[in-house]
This record gives structure tokens, sequence and C-alpha cells, in this order.
């Protein structure tokens, strides 16, 4: 079944086939669903440079579709000075969960930043979520302990 996936570096022609997976990503969260929005929060991200999205895909042509993807942010370590990605979104459509393709974009997430040169991949998942955290322990991942996360929205 694998071998019927494989991952893609998202580019502004894989657009419309993101979208609605996006969608339902922010819908698994609590977002209204708000496609338009989606569309021009994608097209920013990747016009930009802000951003690099890698899906599961599977087909080819016009029977090409998502299935899953991964948006890593990059940022920086002021203290060991070097760059880092936060993987930001990590989600498989829900029909096919539990056939390995979280993992996929794990790995693929973690050899485009090694590819990069950077520190590492940091991310943050809900603390009820805990098929994500083992899926993410398993993978290497350790969840800090050290540090609290505050933020501050508007």
């Amino acid at each position: 079944m694998m071998n019927n996936y494989r991952i893609e570096r998202v580019v502004l022609d894989d657009l419309e086939r993101l979208i609605p997976l996006f969608d339902e990503y922010r819908v698994f969260y609590g977002a209204a669903s708000d496609r338009e929005g989606a569309r021009a929060f994608l097209a920013d991200r990747l016009k930009l440079n802000e951003s690099v999205i890698l899906m599961v895909v599977e087909g080819k042509g016009d029977e090409k579709r998502a299935r899953g993807f991964t948006q890593l942010y990059p940022s920086f370590s002021s203290v060991t000075m070097e760059r880092l990605w936060i993987l930001n979104d990590l989600f498989v459509t829900a029909e096919i969960r539990g056939q390995g393709l979280g993992a996929m974009l794990l790995e693929s997430a973690r050899d485009y930043a090694v590819s990069t040169n950077t520190k590492g991949l940091s991310l943050t998942t809900m603390t009820e979520n805990v098929g994500a955290q083992r899926l993410y322990e398993t993978h290497g991942y350790i969840r800090d302990d050290e540090f609290f996360t505050y933020n501050l929205f508007f």
C-alpha cells in the first residue's frame, strides 16, 4: 500500500490539490471552513518563500491527490546561532490514517532539515493529542519539560 504514496514539495501549481486538505486540517483544530482564506494564506506562504510544504500524494497527472502534508516555517536559535525549522502543521486525511503516512511526512521533514544544514526541528501539539505524541516520540522527538510556552495573541 505504501508504494502508492510519495512525498512531493508543494509548488504553486499544487495549490488546488492542497487546499481541501489544509481546510480539513483547520476544521480538525476547531476553525471554520474557509477555502478562499486557505488559498490566499498558502499562496502567500509559497510566493514569499515563508514556508516549505511537503505533501503525501497518490496518483499522477489529473488523478494526483494530496493525502497528507506538513508545513515547515524557518526560525533561528540565538543561543546556538543556527537555523532551525518549526514543524507547524502535520496532517493526514482521516480515511487513511494509521497507514504510516504521518511517519513518511516526519521522515521527509527530517531529511529536509538535515539537507538544509539546520539545528533541527521543533514542534508543539495539543496535550490531548496522544496519538500524535506517540508518533513524534517514536521518531525521536523529545518532549520539553524544561521550558514553558507563553503566547501573546491579538
